[in-house]
Formats: C-alpha cells, structure tokens, sequence
C-alpha cells in the first residue's frame, strides 16, 4: 500500500510519539553516563589512559573514521594483546553510540511522517500531541549536543571496531565509511567493515561535530510544522513568564483574595497549559526557533517568544547538571548566515537584559512564591476539602516553585556575571519546604481530591462532553466510538468506588485521547479539531480531572520533581548550611532530607546501572542531613544545658559563705566614707527582666532549637530508596552519646592530679543537665526517659557501651587509690562520729579535703549517681583489695603457724605465752592489714548506709520488704538460702551478719594445694594471731581514742569491724561456727590484753586503756558476742576506768 492512502489511525502518532519520547529519555541517561564516566580518571575505561597504549589511541582518533591498518602495523600492535578485554569493556559504551544512531533513524523517520501529514499543532488544543512534539525535538536536539561533548567517543568506537576487526577478521586490510543509500543499510561498505554498523555511525560522529548547525539543515524540511507548533505557545508562555509584581496584583494563588468564589472549582480552557513546566517551554522555544531560524524573519509573534525566552536566562538544562549557554550558542551558530545580523543584535540586547535583569527578577518570583504558598499551605491544612475544587492551584503552584528553584540551581552554578547576590539564595529552604507541605496535603487528602473528581467526571463532565459530541456535524465512527466510550466510561462512576478503595485507571482513556488528537489533526481528518477547538479544550479539563482520580503521584512528580538536586551536590550541601545557619531557616532544613526522595525517579529502566549509584547518593546525602540536624540540635541543647548548669551551680552551698560574710560585715561595720565592695549578683537575678526587648543568650538557644526541633519533628520518618530514615532517632542517639560524653566531663577528673569533681556537685549539674532534656519532649515527640535509662544505667557498669571509662569507674577508682590510700598512708582517719573520713595534720596538706567527699552527703549523691549497680561493682572492687589484703595475711599465719597452733591452746599460761610471742615475726604488719580491712569495710558501710537511705527515697515499700527477709530469717536455715537473702539486702544497702561480697571475695581464694581442713585452720589462726598482737597497739603514741571522734587517730578502731567481717566471712566459708571462734578470739585477746596491765613499762602501756576500749567496740560491733560474754572474760570494771581515762586524758589534752 502506498503511503499517501495510509489512514490516520495507521500512522501510529501517538504510539510512536510516547515511544520515543521515553526511549529517549533513555538514550541521553545512557549518553550522560557515559560522559560523566569518561570525564572521570577514575571511571574512564583504562585502555583510554593506558600510556602503552596512548599512541594506538592517538593514531585511531587521528584517522576516525576510515583508518588504514596495511602500513601501520606497529603502530596499532599494542592493540593486539587487549582485543579481547577491549571488546569486552567497551561493548557497552559502543552500542549505546549505535543505539543513539537507530534512535535518530526513527526519528527523523517519524519527523518526515508528520510533515507528510502536514499535522496541525496548537499547545492550547491538541496539548498532548504538541508537547509530545516539541519534547521529541528537544530530546533529540540534547542526545546530539551531549553526544558531541563526549571526548573520546571517537577513540572508544574506533577502538572497539579494530578489536572487533582483529578478532573477527575482515575481508580487506582496511575499513573505511561509506554513506548508506536512502539512510538504509547496503551491502556496499558493510563488506569492508568488522562491524556493519561502524560506517553509518562514524559518520554521524563526523556530521555532529557541530550538531545544532546540523540539525538546522536536517530541520528545513520540517520548519513549517516546528513553528506552528512553537507560535501556539504565544498564548501560554507570555502569561505565565510575568513579572512577581504582575503575579501579586493578580493575586496569583490566593485563596483568601475573594472569598465568595473559594468553592468555586477553579477553570481554564488551557488547563494543562496552566502547571506546564517554564523550564520546558523555553528549552522548547530556544532550541526550536534555533532549528527553524528562518521564521524569525518572517512572524513576529515567534520573533517575541524568541526574545522574552532569550531575555529569561543565560543557560538552559539539557539533562541533569549539563547546561547550554544560550546567547553565545545562538550568536555563533547565526554569525555565519547571511543577513542575521539583525538576529545577532537581539541576541547581544536579550544577553545584556538577562545579565543585568533575570537575577533579580527571578529573585523577587521566589519571594512571592514563598508567602503565596505558605499562604496556600496554611489554607489546606485547615480546610483540605478545598483541593478539590482548587487543585488545579496547588499543582500551579509546585510547578512555580520548581522552574524558580531550578532555574537558581543552574545558574548559581554558571555564573556570568561578577554581582552573586541574585544567584544567593538563603531563603530557598523555605521554597522548598512548602512545595513539601502541598505535596503531602496531595498524598494525606488524596482520596477527598477523588472523591471531588469522581463526581465531578460522572455529574458534569460526561454531560457536557456529550453534548458536544451530540452538536458535532460530522463525526467518522472511530472517532465516534472512542468519544462515546469516554462518556461512558465517566457516567459509569460512583463515589462508592472510592469509599470501597478500588484502584482507578484512566491510562487507556488518556491514550485513547491522544490518538483521538492525532487522528484530527492531519490535513485531511474528517473530523478536524483544528475546527472544533471547543471539543480540544474541553477534553483537556476532563484529562486533568482522570489524573486527579488515578495519578496523582505521577501529577506530582510531573509539576514538583527535584531529583536535580543528585547531580549537584555540592550546591546541595551549600544551601543546606546555609539553612542551618541562619535560625529563622533552620525549622524548614527536613526538606533536604526530603529531596532525597525524590532521586530515584531520575532513574530509567534503560540505564539500570545507575539505580544502585543514586540510591547510595540518595541515602548518604540523606544520612548526612539528618546526622547534621541531630548535632545542630544536640550543640543548641549542650550550650543550653552548660547555662542551666552554671546557673545551678550558683545555688550550691559553697557560694554562700560570701554571701553570710557580707552580710555580717554590713551589720558590724560602722559607717564609713569608703565605699563598700559592690555587692554579689543573687542567683536568679537573671529572671528578672525590665522589658520584652531584652533577649539572652539563653532565649536565643531556645529559639534556635525549637526551630530545628519543628523540623526535626515534622515527619515521623522518610523512606528513601525502600530505607525508612526516622530523624527523631538520629537526635535520641545523638543526645545518648553527648549526654554520656558530659556526664562523664563533668566530673572533671584529672588523672596527673588525682582532682575530681565532689558527687553532690556532680548530682547538681546531671539534674540540671536532665532538666533540659526532659524540656525537650515540649519541642519533639522523642522518648528522653529511653535516654536516660540508657545513659544512666551505663553510668553503672564499669565502661559504657563504646568502651569508654563510666563515673562508676572513675569515681571507683579515686575512692580506692586516691582516698582510701591516704588513709592507709596515715594522711587521713575514720571519725564514727562524724561518719567521715576526715584529713589529718601533715606536713604535706593534702589537695583535697576527704570529708567533703565522705560525709554522709556526699556518699548519698554518690549513691543517687552509680545507683544499686555501681555501688554493687564499688563494693565489689573494695573487696577484691580486702581479698589480696587476707591472702597476704594467710602468708603470714603459714610463717608463724607452729607459734600461732602452741598459742591458741596456752592462753591460760602467761608466761609461755609470752615466751611464744617473742617468737612471732610481722606482728606490726598483721595489725596494719588488719587496719586497712577496717577502713575498707568502715568506708563500705558508708557507701551501703548512703544506698540504703536513697533507696528508700526511691522505693520504701520495696525496700521495706527486703528488710522483712533479712530481719526474719530463722538461725537453723540453711546457709545458701540464707546468703541468697543476704545478697538481696545488701544490694538495697542494709547490713548484714554475714556480707555476701565478703565471702564472694574470700571464696576465690581456695587454693588447690591445700585441703579444706588446712584452710580451716589457717583461719582460725588468723584470729589467734590477731588476738595475741592487739596489746602492742598500746605503746603506738596514735592508738589514743579520742571521745570526739569516737575512735583512733590510726584508724585502729576499724579492727573491730574488720575481725567481726572477717571471722564472719572466712567460717561461713569454711562451714564452721561464727560464734565460737569469736568466743575463742575474745578469749585470746582479752587474756593478751590483761597481761598489758601488770606492765610496768611506761612506754609498753602508754594506751593502754585506748586499747582495752578495742574489745568493747569488738563486741558491740558483733552480732555474735554479747556483754555478758565479754564480762566473764574481761572484768567491766576495767572498761570504765579505761573510758573515764580516756575522757580526762581528752580533757587535759584540750585544755
């Protein structure tokens, strides 16, 4: 069949318009890979930068395309070796190059079709089909112009034709191009080629060196069409390329401007026209009028459209962050036509005016499109019924947004001009956050929108279009059948359809509109639409009406898509800081991590490749968003909490005494002529303000962070690329590790020094600290008792999470080598009176003063601090010294343990007795272990007095049961039962008879080489050792007890707990009697300290009844020994005299 009686329907308009259009969205995604692929040393295919190879290379691009291999064998020789692995590598990049070539055969194919037809193109008419037109042209134009910038094309397909030729021979030593008859294949040339697609595409890589010079001569032909096409935009760009003074006196997207007409759905005969995008249009008009330049001549409306377009920008996008500069590229492409100099005059005027004027005009659109969409945000938010009718305002309105947001991006980084301020845009996050908020009112209210539309279709729309199709005059059955089946198609609607949830698609019907166009737009169409304008125009409504029912996802990506913003990173980033930088924006900054959600629709099914790399990008970027959000937010809340800290700390006692003292001098002080010391500013005098004008530095954090909170809490989390991202989660980290990180600060230990911070100064500051934390919850919906607990409960154990040092150890670790070593050196005692280690006069003063860090305030906060957990690990590490302290002892009792078995069964013989006694060795270092046992457990019952007094704070009933346990234990339980309930009370901080950690500690100690019964005895040794060392305590001029302090200046007191812990431990250990080796000790002991009395030797007894008071404090600590008992061994008598010594001597001392 010839192709003049071909019918409309035949020609396949519509079908091959869609078709190509994507295909070649396609093809430039797979061309600008490869550029970017190219332009990168690190990606550039390596043969291209192999420096063996570098003169193959050279010598290819040299001869491209016919190069002739019969006498330049060495030369190419290197090839020879990496045929294969090119074929290999280069396969991709050389049959994208032939994919380009197929691509331009259809369409320029497709091209002649529609000259043949001679189609009639109206934007405002048949819109689908002219923009379907116009976008072919542009998209074929880019492919040629980014094809042309790829540098190597020529090495890359020479060199994979020679590889090709090599491994698959070819019939002559040479291949060369010839042009192909009709643009088909022939046998002529091929015959001479490796690859039968080599000749033809060398040749369009020679042609298109300059390819918009090219095309204009490709393009003559089809000018009449191209222009139609193009001049029909004389009625939509003018409207919408207006001024943002023309756009506010119009009241442009307002709402609220006339109330009485806000139902009113709102209409325009050129409905789609009205949210097209402005970037495409003048791409459309720059390029098009570039093609068929010789209309400039000759109409005056495309002269106009031509100059306004010029006169808008300096660069266009051609794909992603690859840009054309306009007038430069017109001005040389028109230098070489006769008679343009008129032309290139424009082109100088419209370059001057875009220079001078586009900046700022474009500046002041993005500033009327920030408050007329929040304006229209604001409206929906509060009445979302309102998109049904005014939809069409929102998708205008994303559209606005987009082209302004776009056309800043491409020229901030093209720059032509030396002024930046109108390419700087610090505001552009609030742009951006808006078209977010209209795009979620979109996706929140959808199914209000189909509702709206669902009626609106069936009760209106299908009624008019009827009668339109009814008034027709002529209508051919094709035509009639496919109308007739979009009225039915709309009248079968219900609302029910929506409240079910079934899924609309009017996809069919939209394309079946599309070929309706294209059938009535050829010359010859029975039924022309150029002819029934009305009918165009009224199915443009109805189209848009179907995709606010079906496709409003994709209406969305249409008019609001910025997946630009992955091919500009760096500026991307820029206005990120930016935002973050300036506190009025920081509240809009979650719409950068929103944008990456738009990335992976830049992505096409014929570049798979590239999904995985934009998704990476898409998910770092997001990641590096939101983690610089968090620690925005996480410093603001760090500065705030300092302040609240340092006010705190303002209040603790130790500033008061300044206070106190002032206030004495004024009252004892006499008038004088000198003026006093100004007086101290009183805590919270910071509150106090004389007017609203005067903003702190404390109100501006506050600001600061609820702003960024807002954002951090506007959306619950993202998904990005199937990830879902939840930013409040980025803060809670965020705050953990900062708040561990402070926590741990503020106890301001310093290793060389040995100076920390006092627990009740620390407990202030972590209280102050959580305060603000807790005031965060008011700004963000985030769990802050989730931080706590994990922060706190680390703060317990021995290291955190990271292995970092917690306050349990440190502070652990200062008790046990700072304070409890000085008390062993001598620097420091234990006061039972004061139930506090308290410094001693010393030559060398100590730096810290050990009562403020010991009284019983002290040991609470300490307690409140390291809770149950870390008093349990500090009781713990006190008895794993108390453990090496015993084995030490254990040492001794074995050296002596002949000595020790003779005196345990003599105590009733004096005088062997003390024969044995010369005989013992390390007397005096039995007692100072003793000692520091004592200390140890003295400062262990500190710690558990302290836990148990916070405790019941905390839990009383808890800990009131506890105590119930402990107190009813009958005496005949069994012994692990028993200890099991001790390890209860003792983690609630209540003594017991026996301690648990002690005999955990001793327990490890069981050695192999002794048997249990050796072990029992080298216990009960220990005691006898003990026993028998007590009385030469009394010639150590420091055993005088001190009524006072209720004890010794050398801490000898402490023995008493000592022997009662110890014994206690060691024979539940070894399963014998607690209470009889106690009896036996008192035994010893007091029949040692007897001895003492008949003395004569004043040095020998100088303390003697200090001394005789330790049996007392034995028995009194003891839950196994009684007075009475003491009495038939050690007359009472002896104990009163002994305390009213000591008395007089404390007196006379004071005195």
């Amino acid at each position: 069949m010839s192709r003049g009686v071909i019918q409309p329907s035949q020609q396949k308009l519509a079908e091959k318009l869609t078709i190509l259009n994507d295909r070649g969205i396609g093809m430039l995604t797979r061309v600008y890979n490869i550029k970017k692929a190219c332009g990168d040393p690190k990606a550039k295919p390596s043969y291209l930068v192999d420096k063996n190879l570098e003169s193959a290379v050279k010598f290819i691009v040299r001869k491209f395309p016919a190069v002739e291999t019969r006498n330049n064998n060495q030369q190419l020789a290197q090839l020879q070796k990496e045929k294969s692995e090119i074929l290999k590598n280069l396969a991709l990049y050389y049959f994208t190059f032939v994919d380009v070539m197929e691509f331009k055969d259809h369409v320029c194919e497709l091209l002649n079709t529609i000259d043949a037809c001679q189609v009639f193109f109206d934007i405002t008419v048949n819109f689908d089909l002219t923009k379907n037109y116009l976008d072919l042209v542009v998209t074929y134009t880019t492919l040629m112009i980014i094809l042309s910038r790829i540098e190597e094309r020529k090495a890359i397909i020479g060199l994979y034709n020679y590889a090709h030729e090599m491994t698959h021979g070819a019939s002559q030593d040479y291949f060369c191009v010839m042009k192909p008859p009709c643009g088909r294949y022939g046998n002529r040339g091929a015959v001479l080629c490796s690859d039968r697609e080599y000749p033809r595409l060398g040749q369009m890589i020679v042609d298109y060196e300059n390819p918009l010079k090219k095309m204009m001569e490709e393009f003559v032909p089809h000018g009449k069409s191209l222009s139609d096409a193009l001049i029909s935009l004389q009625m939509v760009y003018p409207r919408r390329n207006l001024s943002a003074d023309q756009w506010r006196n119009a009241q442009l997207l307002s709402l609220i401007s006339a109330p009485s007409t806000m139902l009113n759905p709102a209409q325009s005969d050129t409905m789609p026209c009205e949210y097209l995008s402005l970037d495409a249009m003048e791409k459309w008009i720059v390029f098009g009028f570039i093609l068929c330049h010789a209309v400039l001549n000759s109409d005056a409306a495309a002269l106009s459209l031509w100059k306004l377009a010029l006169q808008s920008s300096t660069c266009l996008c051609l794909f992603r962050d690859e840009v054309f500069h306009i007038h430069k590229a017109a001005e040389d492409l028109f230098v070489n036509i006769r008679g343009y100099n008129k032309r290139i005059n424009d082109i100088r005027e419209c370059k001057e005016q875009a220079l001078s004027h586009a900046g700022s005009m474009h500046r002041e659109r993005r500033k009327f499109l920030r408050s007329a969409l929040k304006e229209l945000a604001t409206v929906l938010a509060d009445q979302p019924g309102l998109l049904g009718p005014k939809a069409l305002f929102v998708f205008m309105a994303l559209s606005f947004a987009r082209d302004e947001i776009i056309w800043l991006l491409r020229h901030a980084d093209n720059i032509q001009k030396k002024s930046t301020d109108d390419f700087i845009d610090k505001h552009i996050a609030e742009l951006i956050f808006y078209m977010e908020e209209l795009r979620a009112h979109v996706r929140k209210y959808g199914p209000v929108m189909q509702r709206y539309y669902v009626q609106y279709l069936s009760g209106f729309d299908a009624v008019v279009l009827n009668e339109l199709v009814q008034n027709l005059s002529v209508c051919p059955e094709d035509e009639s059948i496919i109308m007739s089946s979009f009225v039915n198609t709309m009248t079968s609607l219900s609302v029910k359809q929506v409240e079910d949830g079934e899924v609309f698609d009017f996809r069919g019907m939209r394309l079946d509109w599309f070929r309706l166009q294209a059938y009535t737009s050829v010359s010859k169409a029975s039924l022309g639409i150029s002819d029934h304008k009305e009918l165009g125009k009224m199915m443009n409504t109805i189209i848009f009406h179907t995709k606010m029912v079906d496709s409003l996802v994709e209406m969305l990506v249409e008019t609001s898509d910025l997946s630009i913003f992955c091919f500009y990173s760096r500026a991307f980033e820029k206005m990120f800081q930016q935002c973050l930088e300036l506190p009025s924006q920081s509240r809009h900054s979650i719409c950068f991590p929103l944008l990456c959600t738009h990335f992976m629709s830049c992505t096409h099914e014929l570049c798979p490749e590239e999904r995985h790399h934009i998704g990476d990008r898409s998910l770092s970027l997001c990641n590096m968003f939101l983690d610089e959000m968090a620690k925005q937010a996480r410093n603001l809340i760090t500065d705030i909490c300092t302040e609240q800290c340092t006010l705190s700390d303002q209040l603790l006692p130790k500033h008061c005494a300044k206070t106190i003292s002032q206030a004495v001098n004024k009252k004892s002080k006499k008038a004088t002529g000198k003026k006093g010391e100004p007086e101290r500013e009183k805590p919270g005098v910071e509150s106090m303000r004389k007017n609203r004008l005067l903003v702190t530095n404390l109100d501006k954090l506050h600001t600061a962070l609820s702003e960024l909170c807002f954002s951090i809490n506007y959306v619950p989390n993202l998904v990005v690329w199937e990830h879902t991202f939840t930013p409040r989660e980025y803060l809670t980290s965020h705050l953990e590790i900062r708040f561990t990180k402070s926590i741990v600060g503020m106890t301001m230990y310093n290793q060389a020094t040995q100076e920390i911070a006092k627990p009740s100064e620390l407990l202030t500051s972590v209280r102050a600290y959580m305060t603000v934390l807790q005031s965060i919850e008011n700004y963000v919906t985030i769990d802050i008792t989730r931080v706590f607990n994990n922060v706190l409960l680390q703060q317990t154990q021995h290291l955190d999470s990271h292995g970092e040092p917690t306050i349990t150890s440190l502070y652990t670790n200062w008790y046990l080598e700072t304070l409890l070593r000085q008390v062993s050196n001598g620097h420091i005692a234990y006061f039972p009176a004061m139930k506090a280690f308290v410094n001693l006069p010393t030559e060398n003063e100590l730096t810290f003063n050990a009562e403020e860090y010991s009284d019983i305030s002290e040991m609470r906060s300490l307690s409140e601090l390291l809770g149950p957990y870390g008093m349990k690990f500090l009781s713990e590490s006190l008895m794993w010294h108390i453990s090496s302290q015993v084995a030490e002892l254990k040492k001794l009792v074995v050296e002596n343990m002949e000595v020790l078995t003779q005196m345990r069964t003599s105590f009733d013989k004096p005088d062997h007795m003390a024969a044995l006694f010369k005989k013992l060795t390390s007397v005096d270092s039995v007692l100072k272990r003793m000692t520091i046992i004592g200390v140890i457990l003295s400062f262990r019952s500190l710690a558990q007095e302290a836990l148990r007094d916070v405790l019941s704070c905390h839990i009383p009933f808890l800990v009131s049961s506890v105590e119930d346990f402990k107190d009813h234990i009958p005496r005949e339980t069994d012994m692990k039962v028993a200890m099991n309930v001790y390890e209860l009370s003792s983690a609630a901080g209540l003594p017991c008879e026996i301690d648990p950690a002690l005999v955990v500690a001793l327990s490890s100690q069981k050695s192999e080489n002794i048997s249990p019964e050796e072990e029992y005895k080298i216990a009960c040794l220990l005691m006898v050792f003990v026993a028998v060392s007590l009385p030469t305590l009394a010639s150590n001029v420091m055993s005088q007890y001190s009524p006072a302090i209720e004890g010794h200046c050398n801490n000898i007191h402490c023995l008493a707990k000592a022997i009662n812990q110890i014994a206690a431990a060691l024979f539940t250990i070894h399963k014998g009697s607690i209470e009889d080796r106690l009896k036996e000790f008192l035994a010893l002991a007091s029949s040692s300290l007897l001895k003492i009395g008949q003395e004569t030797d004043k040095m020998t007894t100088r303390n003697r009844e200090s001394v005789y008071l330790l049996l007392d404090m034995i028995v009194q600590e003891s839950p196994f020994l009684t007075m009475d008992l003491l009495e038939s061994c050690f007359p009472y008598v002896l104990l009163r005299n002994a305390y009213h010594a000591v008395y007089k001597q404390s007196i006379s001392a004071n005195a």
